[in-house]
């Protein structure tokens, strides 16, 4: 008696959404419906991005050494070619300088040696001998002052630098970040693919791309380039795309749409109206005034409707509420008939 009582309560709450009971215990199920028809839409793939600078360099010494000099300008522009670091050199400088005055002393003895073989008073061997000295002190000065220049940390690029990784004074490797730089002109946009819509992207073809969520506006980029190879664990394929215009930082998040078809024909249902199994998708539709299940392949989906691609014809009857109500070869009843809003 309690539960009998209680029970017109708990309908009564209910009535301000949707009920779907089966009056009496024995009625039929309310539903609401949609009639399935072709729409003409364009076909739109959705897709994350990854922001990239057009060039980004992580700056870090050749050799190992004393930081003596470290001028890290802070997110500030740089040009091509300024001298970012410097690593205690003395020891080669001096090796250098020494080198030096030994390749005087040799070229004299060279010149000395040349006069002699000229009138026969030495041999030959002598004095090849001391032109090979005086290469051999060139070739060592060269790759003495190869290691300098390679104690000296200097902008590849122009492009604007991070923040500085650390001090002067430090003892730094190959290994030790000295900071990093970016060129945040002409920034571009990495995003993958399946390789079904390979053919749908082309080089020079303009996408789509979402910047920044809260404002909704859609940029433009154009793709520049496709990775060649087939991504054999995702089955996947990246695309390069460069800005056309926006403004945005490296790294950030972007979604990127591009056309996969135009205009053709489909059935959309809403993505309420399914039911996931194990073993696929289904939907409840209504013939002779009772539900039958139905098993549906789906295609392309969106944010609120999926494309069927098999399973419905134009002109079935769709449940799209009560969905969870509804048994096989039970008696439905129609309350209203709704439309797919694309």
């Amino acid at each position: 008696m309690l539960f009998s009582a209680a029970l017109p309560l708990l309908f009564s709450c209910g009535e301000k959404k949707d009920t779907f009971q089966q009056k009496g215990g024995g009625g039929p199920t309310i539903v609401d419906v949609i009639v399935t028809k072709s729409e003409r839409v364009s076909d739109k793939v959705e897709v994350n991005g990854t922001i990239v600078a057009n060039e980004f360099a992580e700056l870090r010494p050749e050799v190992s050494g004393l930081l003596t000099f470290l001028d890290v300008p802070e997110g500030k522009t740089v040009q091509k070619g300024t001298v970012i670091a410097r690593i205690n050199s003395a020891d080669l400088a001096a090796q250098l300088n020494r080198s030096k005055i030994q390749l005087e002393l040799a070229e004299t003895t060279e010149k000395r040696l040349k006069q002699l073989v000229a009138v026969n008073g030495i041999n030959q061997a002598d004095y090849d001998l001391a032109v090979n000295q005086v290469n051999t002190l060139k070739a060592d000065m060269a790759y003495t002052q190869t290691l300098i220049d390679k104690t000296v940390v200097k902008a590849p690029f122009t492009g604007v630098i991070g923040l500085r990784k650390v001090s002067a004074g430090s003892y730094v490797s190959p290994n030790n970040v000295i900071a990093t730089m970016q060129q945040l002109s002409n920034l571009r946009i990495d995003f993958t693919i399946p390789e079904s819509y390979q053919k749908y992207v082309t080089k020079g073809a303009n996408v789509e791309v979402l910047l920044d969520q809260n404002a909704g506006r859609r940029e433009t980029a154009r793709i520049i380039a496709l990775e060649p190879q087939v991504n054999q664990t995702t089955r996947n394929i990246t695309v390069r795309a460069v800005l056309n215009s926006g403004t945005t930082s490296p790294g950030s998040f972007a979604k990127v749409y591009l056309s996969a078809s135009s205009n053709k024909s489909s059935i959309l249902i809403p993505t309420n109206s399914i039911i996931p199994e194990a073993q696929g998708k289904k939907v409840v539709t209504v013939k002779g005034g009772k539900a039958v299940f139905v098993s549906i392949e789906t295609g392309d989906r969106r944010e609120d409707v999926v494309e069927v691609a098999s399973g419905l014809n134009v002109g079935d009857t769709v449940v799209v509420s009560g969905v969870l109500f509804a048994r096989p070869d039970a008696p439905v009843k129609v309350r209203s008939v709704k439309s797919v809003k694309l």
